[in-house]
């Protein structure tokens, strides 16, 4: 792939990585009662998409491709912000992983990528165990709403998932190359806008709507454990992609 990717290419490459974007989402997802939001892992697509393609497929296949999802899903009251808010999220992150920015030691790499696997994993631990701990509705694929599948998940699940992100952040400063130090930061900063962004559509739109003032509150947790787990997942597959495509840099 080189800077002179044609528009065709770039058409093609955009509808697989809206389509996967779309699929990520909706193949797993658990539905909380008590939010009316879900779960799901749609983070890490849109990350490898942005991280690897840039700011302009990142935003598109971002935004739409996680609102065709919440439309299948049965979400259309979320639809219209996630448009939004994942492009953003998208356009965020493709448009700091282009900087290529570098650490100017490995102890400075090391030391934040624990202190982000340390507050992301506290977070995800905490709250929660606070607000998703106990019987949720369990989706594979397209939910049948008349038949779900209950599922209990204890407080130690969500304390187990928090040390694996503290553990899972920190080897990445230990094994990867300094200059993937930037890509988590990239993610970050687009995981904060999606979490910032939905907790203003939710407080000042869905409230009103539903009449559940705990509801903006209540799903930050969930938007914290997405954007966890897509940094997780994400960084060691771009890291991956370039060093077996390495024409994808340049791009």
């Amino acid at each position: 792939m080189s800077k002179a990717r044609t528009p065709t290419i770039q058409l093609a490459i955009t509808a697989v990585f809206t389509s996967l974007v779309a699929v990520a989402t909706m193949v797993f997802s658990i539905y909380v009662p008590s939010t009316r939001g879900f779960f799901n892992i749609g983070e890490t697509m849109i990350f490898i998409t942005a991280l690897l393609f840039g700011p302009l497929i990142g935003s598109f296949a971002g935004g739409v491709g996680s609102m065709v999802a919440d439309i299948l899903l049965g979400y259309p009251h979320y639809a219209p912000a996630t448009l939004v808010i994942k492009a953003c999220e998208g356009g965020i992150v493709g448009f700091l992983g282009r900087k290529r920015l570098k650490f100017s030691s490995k102890l400075q790499w090391k030391a934040f990528t624990f202190a982000v696997g340390l507050v992301a994993g506290v977070l995800l631990g905490y709250v929660g165990s606070l607000y998703y701990s106990g019987t949720v509705e369990l989706y594979l694929g397209i939910p049948a709403p008349e038949n779900p599948t209950l599922l209990f998940i204890p407080p130690e699940f969500w304390y187990s998932l928090g040390v694996l992100a503290i553990l899972s952040v920190t080897l990445m400063g230990f094994v990867f190359e300094p200059e993937f130090g930037w890509f988590i930061l990239a993610t970050l900063v687009g995981g904060l806008e999606m979490v910032i962004g939905y907790f203003i559509y939710q407080q000042f739109f869905l409230w009103p709507l539903f009449s559940v003032e705990a509801i903006a509150i209540a799903e930050i947790p969930i938007n914290i454990g997405q954007m966890t787990i897509g940094i997780i997942v994400s960084i060691p597959v771009v890291r991956a992609v370039l060093r077996a495509l390495p024409a994808l840099k340049a791009s």
